[in-house]
């Protein structure tokens, strides 16, 4: 099964500059982070070896908050090697981040 990445101040960069990645950034009193994680887990799963799909507590990692100006969760950004190429606020659909993540692959 596959596993998402937690991502801290020290592991971020190596992990998102090489390839596609999806960043969620959540906390967890926050209903819709809730509701979307099973959906982060199903994509780990399915993008195993072609994308990297990885999480950001924001109550634990506030300076990566605050770096890439996370205002509201759930964001997710989509990478491609170190570069942000786009991003959603809010909960989505599981083919919503899919079809995001196959149109940088």
């Amino acid at each position: 099964m596959g596993k998402y990445t937690d991502l801290t101040p020290e592991n971020f960069e190596e992990v998102t500059n090489n390839g596609v990645s999806l960043v969620d950034f959540w906390a967890p009193w926050c209903g819709p982070c809730r509701m979307i994680a099973p959906v982060i887990e199903e994509l780990a799963e399915e993008f195993e070896g072609k994308a990297n799909i990885c999480k950001v507590n924001t109550d634990e990692q506030q300076d990566l908050a605050v770096k890439y100006g996370i205002r509201s969760i759930p964001t997710i950004i989509f990478m491609k090697d170190g570069e942000i190429v786009d991003q959603m606020v809010g909960a989505s659909s599981k083919q919503a981040f899919a079809d995001k993540i196959n149109s940088l692959l």
